[in-house]
Protein backbone atom coordinates (compact mmCIF):
# COMPACT_ATOMS: atom_id res chain seq x y z
CA UNK A 1 0.00 0.00 0.00
CA UNK A 2 1.89 3.30 -1.03
CA UNK A 3 1.84 6.30 1.40
CA UNK A 4 0.00 9.05 0.47
CA UNK A 5 2.30 12.07 -0.52
CA UNK A 6 1.68 15.39 1.70
CA UNK A 7 0.96 18.51 -0.26
CA UNK A 8 1.48 22.37 0.56
CA UNK A 9 1.12 25.01 -1.84
CA UNK A 10 2.55 28.13 -1.83
CA UNK A 11 3.03 31.68 -3.81
CA UNK A 12 7.26 30.47 -3.79
CA UNK A 13 9.29 28.33 -3.12
CA UNK A 14 12.83 28.44 -1.70
CA UNK A 15 15.41 25.97 -0.93
CA UNK A 16 18.27 26.95 1.59
CA UNK A 17 17.56 29.52 4.79
CA UNK A 18 21.05 31.05 4.64
CA UNK A 19 21.49 34.66 3.70
CA UNK A 20 20.53 34.63 0.49
CA UNK A 21 17.70 32.21 1.20
CA UNK A 22 16.46 34.62 4.21
CA UNK A 23 16.43 38.32 1.88
CA UNK A 24 15.09 36.31 -0.89
CA UNK A 25 12.21 35.37 1.31
CA UNK A 26 11.66 38.55 3.17
CA UNK A 27 11.22 40.34 -0.10
CA UNK A 28 9.05 37.87 -1.59
CA UNK A 29 6.62 37.87 1.70
CA UNK A 30 7.06 41.82 0.95
CA UNK A 31 4.91 41.62 -1.74
CA UNK A 32 2.25 39.87 0.03
CA UNK A 33 3.13 36.34 -1.51
CA UNK A 34 2.92 33.41 0.70
CA UNK A 35 6.56 32.12 1.44
CA UNK A 36 7.79 28.26 2.63
CA UNK A 37 11.66 28.81 3.19
CA UNK A 38 13.36 25.33 3.46
CA UNK A 39 16.16 24.41 5.18
CA UNK A 40 17.94 20.78 5.60
CA UNK A 41 19.93 21.67 8.39
CA UNK A 42 18.31 21.91 11.90
CA UNK A 43 18.29 25.61 11.99
CA UNK A 44 18.86 28.69 9.60
CA UNK A 45 22.31 29.50 8.65
CA UNK A 46 23.97 27.91 5.47
CA UNK A 47 27.78 28.98 4.53
CA UNK A 48 26.80 32.78 5.89
CA UNK A 49 26.96 31.42 9.27
CA UNK A 50 30.26 29.71 8.89
CA UNK A 51 31.68 32.92 7.15
CA UNK A 52 34.35 35.92 9.24
CA UNK A 53 31.26 38.20 8.11
CA UNK A 54 32.19 41.43 6.15
CA UNK A 55 30.31 42.70 3.35
CA UNK A 56 31.89 45.25 0.88
CA UNK A 57 29.43 47.98 -0.11
CA UNK A 58 29.38 52.09 -0.88
CA UNK A 59 27.91 55.20 0.15
CA UNK A 60 26.93 53.95 3.52
CA UNK A 61 26.33 55.43 6.53
CA UNK A 62 29.70 54.02 8.07
CA UNK A 63 32.09 55.65 4.62
CA UNK A 64 30.33 58.82 5.63
CA UNK A 65 30.89 59.22 8.92
CA UNK A 66 34.50 59.09 8.17
CA UNK A 67 33.94 62.10 4.99
CA UNK A 68 34.64 59.06 2.24
CA UNK A 69 33.60 59.84 -1.23
CA UNK A 70 32.83 56.72 -2.93
CA UNK A 71 30.23 55.10 -5.77
CA UNK A 72 28.78 51.53 -7.27
CA UNK A 73 30.39 52.72 -10.28
CA UNK A 74 34.10 52.71 -9.08
CA UNK A 75 33.36 49.75 -7.04
CA UNK A 76 32.74 48.03 -9.94
CA UNK A 77 35.43 49.13 -11.80
CA UNK A 78 37.73 47.81 -8.93
CA UNK A 79 36.47 44.71 -8.70
CA UNK A 80 38.83 43.32 -12.10
CA UNK A 81 42.00 44.16 -9.67
CA UNK A 82 40.89 41.15 -7.35
CA UNK A 83 40.18 38.97 -10.31
CA UNK A 84 43.75 39.62 -12.38
CA UNK A 85 44.28 36.79 -14.97
CA UNK A 86 40.51 35.40 -14.52
CA UNK A 87 38.94 39.07 -15.44
CA UNK A 88 37.83 38.24 -18.76
CA UNK A 89 35.61 35.18 -17.06
CA UNK A 90 33.89 37.18 -15.06
CA UNK A 91 30.51 38.68 -15.73
CA UNK A 92 30.22 41.90 -15.94
CA UNK A 93 26.21 42.50 -15.82
CA UNK A 94 25.67 40.75 -12.71
CA UNK A 95 28.72 42.51 -11.14
CA UNK A 96 26.85 46.00 -11.79
CA UNK A 97 23.92 44.37 -10.10
CA UNK A 98 26.03 43.87 -7.32
CA UNK A 99 27.46 46.94 -6.81
CA UNK A 100 24.23 49.66 -7.58
CA UNK A 101 22.63 46.93 -5.02
CA UNK A 102 24.57 47.65 -2.29
CA UNK A 103 24.27 51.24 -1.05
CA UNK A 104 20.27 49.96 -0.32
CA UNK A 105 20.47 46.44 0.59
CA UNK A 106 22.98 47.92 3.15
CA UNK A 107 20.94 49.81 4.45
CA UNK A 108 18.27 47.10 4.52
CA UNK A 109 20.78 45.06 6.57
CA UNK A 110 21.26 47.99 8.80
CA UNK A 111 17.38 48.29 9.41
CA UNK A 112 17.18 44.56 9.83
CA UNK A 113 19.08 45.09 13.36
CA UNK A 114 22.33 43.79 11.72
CA UNK A 115 25.58 46.57 13.24
CA UNK A 116 28.78 46.81 11.74
CA UNK A 117 32.18 48.48 12.47
CA UNK A 118 34.38 49.64 9.41
CA UNK A 119 34.47 50.37 6.70
CA UNK A 120 38.34 48.80 6.59
CA UNK A 121 40.64 49.31 3.63
CA UNK A 122 41.73 46.43 1.07
CA UNK A 123 43.30 47.05 -1.87
CA UNK A 124 42.65 47.33 -4.71
CA UNK A 125 39.75 49.14 -3.61
CA UNK A 126 40.49 53.11 -3.87
CA UNK A 127 38.23 53.51 -1.02
CA UNK A 128 37.73 51.65 2.18
CA UNK A 129 34.85 49.49 1.49
CA UNK A 130 34.98 46.66 3.56
CA UNK A 131 32.51 46.21 6.92
CA UNK A 132 32.48 43.36 9.11
CA UNK A 133 30.01 42.54 11.45
CA UNK A 134 29.39 42.36 15.06
CA UNK A 135 29.52 40.94 17.21
CA UNK A 136 30.04 37.81 14.54
CA UNK A 137 27.89 36.30 11.60
CA UNK A 138 25.36 34.73 13.27
CA UNK A 139 23.83 38.42 13.56
CA UNK A 140 22.68 38.33 9.81
CA UNK A 141 20.70 34.78 10.22
CA UNK A 142 19.19 35.79 14.10
CA UNK A 143 18.00 39.04 12.46
CA UNK A 144 17.11 38.17 9.09
CA UNK A 145 15.57 35.15 10.62
CA UNK A 146 13.39 37.21 13.03
CA UNK A 147 12.52 39.49 10.29
CA UNK A 148 11.43 36.95 7.91
CA UNK A 149 8.95 35.24 10.81
CA UNK A 150 7.48 38.48 12.27
CA UNK A 151 6.76 38.68 8.46
CA UNK A 152 4.55 35.75 8.08
CA UNK A 153 7.36 33.43 6.00
CA UNK A 154 7.11 29.83 7.41
CA UNK A 155 10.54 28.45 8.06
CA UNK A 156 10.65 24.90 8.15
CA UNK A 157 14.36 23.41 8.86
CA UNK A 158 15.01 19.35 8.30
CA UNK A 159 13.53 19.42 4.93
CA UNK A 160 15.78 18.15 2.12
CA UNK A 161 14.57 18.82 -1.01
CA UNK A 162 15.35 16.42 -3.54
CA UNK A 163 13.60 17.36 -6.83
CA UNK A 164 12.47 20.16 -8.57
CA UNK A 165 9.29 19.16 -10.20
CA UNK A 166 7.50 20.43 -13.62
CA UNK A 167 4.14 20.58 -14.88
CA UNK A 168 3.52 22.05 -18.29
CA UNK A 169 7.12 22.39 -18.94
CA UNK A 170 7.52 24.88 -15.81
CA UNK A 171 9.00 24.54 -12.30
CA UNK A 172 5.68 23.69 -10.49
CA UNK A 173 7.46 22.85 -7.05
CA UNK A 174 9.88 20.96 -4.93
CA UNK A 175 9.52 17.43 -3.94
CA UNK A 176 11.53 16.76 -0.12
CA UNK A 177 12.13 14.48 2.53
CA UNK A 178 10.48 14.53 5.74
CA UNK A 179 11.13 11.91 8.59
CA UNK A 180 11.97 9.25 5.28
CA UNK A 181 8.84 10.37 3.77
CA UNK A 182 8.12 12.50 0.52
CA UNK A 183 6.58 15.53 0.62
CA UNK A 184 5.66 18.27 -2.14
CA UNK A 185 5.71 21.72 -1.91
CA UNK A 186 4.02 23.72 -4.74
CA UNK A 187 5.06 26.85 -5.77
CA UNK A 188 2.26 28.78 -7.92
CA UNK A 189 4.46 31.55 -8.97
CA UNK A 190 8.15 29.76 -8.84
CA UNK A 191 11.04 28.26 -6.86
CA UNK A 192 14.33 30.14 -6.02
CA UNK A 193 17.17 28.10 -5.06
CA UNK A 194 19.67 29.66 -2.64
CA UNK A 195 21.18 26.24 -1.06
CA UNK A 196 24.96 27.35 -1.47
CA UNK A 197 27.98 25.96 -3.34
CA UNK A 198 29.59 22.92 -3.92
CA UNK A 199 32.51 22.90 -1.62
CA UNK A 200 31.28 19.61 -0.02
CA UNK A 201 30.72 17.53 -2.70
CA UNK A 202 32.90 15.22 -4.09
CA UNK A 203 31.49 14.52 -6.98
CA UNK A 204 31.17 18.05 -8.59
CA UNK A 205 35.01 19.16 -6.85
CA UNK A 206 36.29 15.80 -9.12
CA UNK A 207 34.48 16.65 -12.14
CA UNK A 208 35.59 20.06 -12.26
CA UNK A 209 38.53 20.40 -9.99
CA UNK A 210 40.21 17.25 -10.10
CA UNK A 211 40.66 14.18 -7.97
CA UNK A 212 42.70 15.73 -5.37
CA UNK A 213 40.64 18.51 -5.08
CA UNK A 214 37.30 15.97 -4.44
CA UNK A 215 39.70 14.61 -0.79
CA UNK A 216 39.41 18.16 0.35
CA UNK A 217 36.40 18.86 3.09
CA UNK A 218 34.84 22.35 3.15
CA UNK A 219 34.45 25.22 6.00
CA UNK A 220 30.97 24.71 5.69
CA UNK A 221 29.72 20.38 5.81
CA UNK A 222 26.40 20.85 4.42
CA UNK A 223 27.71 22.72 1.22
CA UNK A 224 27.04 20.20 -1.13
CA UNK A 225 25.58 21.87 -4.18
CA UNK A 226 22.18 20.29 -3.57
CA UNK A 227 20.37 23.38 -6.21
CA UNK A 228 23.07 23.10 -8.99
CA UNK A 229 22.89 19.02 -9.06
CA UNK A 230 18.80 19.33 -9.04
CA UNK A 231 18.83 22.32 -11.92
CA UNK A 232 21.01 20.14 -14.15
CA UNK A 233 18.38 17.78 -14.18
CA UNK A 234 16.56 20.68 -15.95
CA UNK A 235 19.10 21.44 -18.41
CA UNK A 236 21.18 24.49 -16.65
CA UNK A 237 24.44 24.60 -16.60
CA UNK A 238 27.53 25.98 -14.00
CA UNK A 239 29.71 28.49 -14.67
CA UNK A 240 33.00 28.75 -13.45
CA UNK A 241 33.12 25.32 -11.39
CA UNK A 242 36.78 25.30 -11.65
CA UNK A 243 37.30 28.04 -9.35
CA UNK A 244 37.44 27.93 -5.74
CA UNK A 245 38.85 29.71 -2.55
CA UNK A 246 41.21 26.67 -1.13
CA UNK A 247 42.22 24.19 -0.63
CA UNK A 248 44.59 25.80 2.05
CA UNK A 249 45.17 25.12 5.39
CA UNK A 250 42.95 26.28 8.10
CA UNK A 251 43.72 25.71 12.14
CA UNK A 252 41.21 23.30 13.18
CA UNK A 253 38.30 25.38 15.03
CA UNK A 254 38.10 25.00 19.02
CA UNK A 255 36.32 22.39 19.97
CA UNK A 256 33.99 24.49 22.50
CA UNK A 257 33.20 27.49 20.46
CA UNK A 258 34.99 30.35 21.35
CA UNK A 259 33.34 33.15 23.45
CA UNK A 260 32.72 35.27 20.35
CA UNK A 261 31.35 33.16 18.41
CA UNK A 262 29.05 32.46 21.72
CA UNK A 263 28.30 36.31 22.08
CA UNK A 264 24.27 37.14 21.94
CA UNK A 265 23.70 38.74 18.65
CA UNK A 266 21.88 41.41 20.07
CA UNK A 267 21.48 44.53 18.86
CA UNK A 268 22.69 46.35 21.66
CA UNK A 269 25.50 44.77 22.33
CA UNK A 270 26.53 45.19 18.65
CA UNK A 271 26.01 49.30 19.49
CA UNK A 272 27.91 48.84 22.39
CA UNK A 273 30.78 47.14 20.23
CA UNK A 274 30.67 49.55 17.36
CA UNK A 275 31.33 52.58 20.03
CA UNK A 276 34.05 50.12 21.31
CA UNK A 277 35.62 49.73 17.80
CA UNK A 278 35.37 53.66 17.60
CA UNK A 279 36.70 54.81 20.75
CA UNK A 280 38.32 52.57 23.03
CA UNK A 281 42.29 52.53 23.10
CA UNK A 282 43.77 49.28 20.72
CA UNK A 283 45.41 47.91 24.15
CA UNK A 284 41.99 47.46 25.72
CA UNK A 285 40.63 45.90 22.49
CA UNK A 286 43.05 43.94 20.89
CA UNK A 287 42.71 41.15 23.42
CA UNK A 288 38.97 40.75 22.52
CA UNK A 289 40.03 40.71 18.88
CA UNK A 290 42.59 37.85 19.44
CA UNK A 291 39.97 35.67 20.48
CA UNK A 292 38.10 35.87 17.52
CA UNK A 293 41.37 36.05 15.26
CA UNK A 294 42.75 32.81 16.49
CA UNK A 295 39.80 30.90 16.21
CA UNK A 296 39.92 29.09 12.48
CA UNK A 297 41.85 31.17 10.41
CA UNK A 298 44.75 30.18 7.53
CA UNK A 299 48.57 30.06 8.83
CA UNK A 300 50.60 32.42 6.72
CA UNK A 301 52.61 30.86 4.27
CA UNK A 302 55.53 33.41 5.79
CA UNK A 303 55.90 30.64 8.33
CA UNK A 304 57.32 27.93 6.08
CA UNK A 305 59.21 30.74 3.92
CA UNK A 306 60.99 31.10 7.15
CA UNK A 307 61.86 27.48 7.93
CA UNK A 308 59.04 25.83 9.45
CA UNK A 309 57.83 22.52 8.32
CA UNK A 310 54.86 20.41 8.26
CA UNK A 311 54.65 16.96 10.05
CA UNK A 312 51.69 14.48 9.67
CA UNK A 313 50.44 12.68 12.67
CA UNK A 314 53.74 10.42 12.95
CA UNK A 315 55.81 13.54 12.67
CA UNK A 316 57.27 13.01 9.00
CA UNK A 317 57.56 15.66 6.42
CA UNK A 318 55.86 14.98 3.63
CA UNK A 319 55.85 17.57 1.30
CA UNK A 320 57.84 20.48 0.09
CA UNK A 321 55.93 23.32 1.95
CA UNK A 322 56.50 25.99 -0.61
CA UNK A 323 54.36 23.97 -2.84
CA UNK A 324 50.55 23.72 -2.28
CA UNK A 325 50.80 21.81 1.22
CA UNK A 326 46.62 21.88 1.45
CA UNK A 327 47.08 19.38 -1.43
CA UNK A 328 49.58 16.87 -0.09
CA UNK A 329 47.44 17.16 2.96
CA UNK A 330 44.75 14.78 2.14
CA UNK A 331 46.71 11.96 1.78
CA UNK A 332 48.08 11.90 5.21
CA UNK A 333 46.63 10.13 8.18
CA UNK A 334 43.70 12.01 9.30
CA UNK A 335 43.48 14.96 6.54
CA UNK A 336 45.73 16.60 9.28
CA UNK A 337 49.45 18.29 9.91
CA UNK A 338 51.70 20.24 12.52
CA UNK A 339 53.30 23.32 11.61
CA UNK A 340 56.65 22.88 13.90
CA UNK A 341 59.41 25.42 14.38
CA UNK A 342 61.89 26.90 16.76
CA UNK A 343 62.21 29.19 19.26
CA UNK A 344 64.17 31.62 17.06
CA UNK A 345 61.24 31.46 14.75
CA UNK A 346 58.65 32.00 17.27
CA UNK A 347 60.76 35.19 18.52
CA UNK A 348 60.51 36.37 14.74
CA UNK A 349 56.98 35.80 14.35
CA UNK A 350 56.10 37.58 17.38
CA UNK A 351 55.89 41.44 16.01
CA UNK A 352 55.35 42.83 13.05
CA UNK A 353 55.70 42.44 10.05
CA UNK A 354 56.04 38.18 10.76
CA UNK A 355 52.70 37.16 11.46
CA UNK A 356 50.72 33.91 12.21
CA UNK A 357 47.24 34.94 11.04
CA UNK A 358 45.58 37.85 9.91
CA UNK A 359 41.82 38.69 9.28
CA UNK A 360 42.42 41.80 6.72
CA UNK A 361 41.04 45.46 7.81
CA UNK A 362 41.00 43.19 11.69
CA UNK A 363 43.66 42.62 13.06
CA UNK A 364 47.51 40.35 13.02
CA UNK A 365 47.76 37.79 14.94
CA UNK A 366 51.22 36.38 16.22
CA UNK A 367 52.65 33.12 18.37
CA UNK A 368 52.25 34.58 21.91
CA UNK A 369 48.57 35.40 20.86
CA UNK A 370 48.04 31.85 19.76
CA UNK A 371 49.73 30.68 23.01
CA UNK A 372 47.56 32.63 25.04
CA UNK A 373 44.04 31.78 23.25
CA UNK A 374 44.63 28.77 21.49
CA UNK A 375 45.72 26.34 24.13
CA UNK A 376 44.33 23.38 21.81
CA UNK A 377 46.41 23.86 18.97
CA UNK A 378 49.73 25.60 21.04
CA UNK A 379 52.64 23.04 22.28
CA UNK A 380 56.12 23.76 23.30
CA UNK A 381 58.61 21.94 24.84
CA UNK A 382 62.43 22.80 25.39
CA UNK A 383 63.52 19.18 23.25
CA UNK A 384 62.21 17.96 20.42
CA UNK A 385 62.00 14.80 22.39
CA UNK A 386 59.31 16.49 24.49
CA UNK A 387 57.68 17.71 21.87
CA UNK A 388 57.27 14.49 19.99
CA UNK A 389 56.18 13.16 23.01
CA UNK A 390 53.52 15.72 23.71
CA UNK A 391 52.20 15.30 20.52
CA UNK A 392 52.05 11.51 20.01
CA UNK A 393 55.18 11.45 17.13
CA UNK A 394 57.99 9.51 16.83
CA UNK A 395 60.95 11.71 17.68
CA UNK A 396 63.38 9.82 15.99
CA UNK A 397 61.16 10.73 13.06
CA UNK A 398 60.24 14.26 13.81
CA UNK A 399 63.65 15.13 14.44
CA UNK A 400 65.07 13.90 10.90
CA UNK A 401 61.74 15.98 9.67
CA UNK A 402 63.37 19.39 11.54
CA UNK A 403 66.10 21.09 9.66
CA UNK A 404 65.36 24.13 11.66
CA UNK A 405 68.53 26.35 12.09
CA UNK A 406 69.52 26.71 16.01
CA UNK A 407 67.72 29.62 18.06
CA UNK A 408 69.17 32.71 18.10
CA UNK A 409 71.63 33.94 20.78
CA UNK A 410 69.71 34.92 23.82
CA UNK A 411 66.37 32.98 22.64
CA UNK A 412 65.40 29.57 24.70
CA UNK A 413 66.23 26.20 23.17
CA UNK A 414 62.35 25.58 22.64
CA UNK A 415 60.47 23.72 19.78
CA UNK A 416 56.80 24.91 19.19
CA UNK A 417 53.86 23.26 17.01
CA UNK A 418 50.49 24.88 15.94
CA UNK A 419 48.00 22.13 14.97
CA UNK A 420 46.82 20.26 13.95
CA UNK A 421 46.12 22.39 10.49
CA UNK A 422 43.83 20.57 7.97
CA UNK A 423 43.12 21.39 4.48
CA UNK A 424 39.67 23.19 3.70
CA UNK A 425 37.57 24.49 0.61
CA UNK A 426 36.33 28.25 1.96
CA UNK A 427 33.71 28.78 -1.09
CA UNK A 428 33.64 27.80 -4.56
CA UNK A 429 32.46 30.16 -7.53
CA UNK A 430 30.60 27.48 -9.35
CA UNK A 431 27.14 28.75 -9.81
CA UNK A 432 24.37 28.43 -12.22
CA UNK A 433 23.86 30.37 -15.25
CA UNK A 434 21.54 33.17 -14.78
CA UNK A 435 20.30 36.20 -16.64
CA UNK A 436 20.10 39.88 -15.01
CA UNK A 437 16.52 38.70 -13.74
CA UNK A 438 18.44 35.52 -11.58
CA UNK A 439 16.26 33.23 -14.18
CA UNK A 440 18.06 30.56 -14.21
CA UNK A 441 19.09 29.12 -17.94
CA UNK A 442 18.75 25.84 -19.60
CA UNK A 443 18.60 25.02 -23.06
CA UNK A 444 20.05 27.23 -25.46
CA UNK A 445 20.39 30.23 -22.69
CA UNK A 446 16.49 29.84 -21.99
CA UNK A 447 15.57 30.63 -18.84
CA UNK A 448 13.55 27.47 -16.78
CA UNK A 449 10.42 28.82 -16.55
CA UNK A 450 8.89 29.26 -12.63
CA UNK A 451 13.21 28.58 -11.41
CA UNK A 452 15.29 31.30 -10.15
CA UNK A 453 18.73 31.03 -8.54
CA UNK A 454 20.39 33.27 -5.71
CA UNK A 455 23.49 33.66 -3.83
CA UNK A 456 26.31 31.13 -4.51
CA UNK A 457 24.29 28.60 -6.53
CA UNK A 458 23.09 31.76 -8.54
CA UNK A 459 26.67 33.31 -9.05
CA UNK A 460 26.22 33.13 -12.82
CA UNK A 461 30.04 33.27 -13.63
CA UNK A 462 30.04 36.61 -11.48
CA UNK A 463 33.81 36.25 -9.78
CA UNK A 464 33.59 37.49 -6.58
CA UNK A 465 37.37 37.54 -5.24
CA UNK A 466 38.13 40.23 -2.29
CA UNK A 467 36.66 40.16 1.21
CA UNK A 468 33.37 40.92 1.87
CA UNK A 469 31.65 40.05 -1.96
CA UNK A 470 30.16 36.87 -1.87
CA UNK A 471 27.72 37.73 1.00
CA UNK A 472 27.13 41.16 -0.45
CA UNK A 473 26.23 39.09 -3.29
CA UNK A 474 24.31 36.80 -1.48
CA UNK A 475 22.13 39.35 0.09
CA UNK A 476 21.96 41.52 -3.34
CA UNK A 477 20.82 38.61 -5.72
CA UNK A 478 18.73 36.93 -2.73
CA UNK A 479 16.40 40.33 -2.27
CA UNK A 480 16.33 40.93 -6.31
CA UNK A 481 15.56 37.23 -6.41
CA UNK A 482 12.19 36.98 -4.00
CA UNK A 483 10.82 40.46 -5.40
CA UNK A 484 11.44 39.25 -8.83
CA UNK A 485 9.54 36.00 -8.62
CA UNK A 486 7.08 37.02 -6.17
CA UNK A 487 5.68 39.39 -9.02
CA UNK A 488 6.04 36.89 -11.84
Amino acid sequence: MNTPVSTETFDVVIVGAGGAGLAAAIEARGTGASVVLLEKNAKPGGTTAWSIGSVSATQTPHQRAKGIVDSPADHWADMPGFAGDLASRDNDELRRILCEGMPDTFQWLLDSGVRFMGPMPEPPHRQPRMHNVLPNSRSFIYHLSRRARRAGVQIRTGIDVRELLKRDDRVSGVRAEVDGRSRVFEARRGVVLAAGDFTNSPEFKARFMGEQEAKVDAVNPTATGDGQRMAERLGATIVNGDLALGPELRFIAPAKETFVRRLPPWRALAVFMQWAMDHMPPAILRPFVMKFLTTALAPSPALFEAGAVLVNREGARFCNEGERPAYALPDQPGKEGWIVFDGALAEQFSKWPHFVSTAPGVAYAYVPDYRQNRKDIYTEHPTIEGLAAALGMDAGTLRQSLSLRPPGAGTAARYIALGPVRPVFVHSEGGLRVDTQHRVLGQGNRPVPGLYAAGSTGQGGLLLKGHGHHLAWAFVSGRRAGRIVAGG
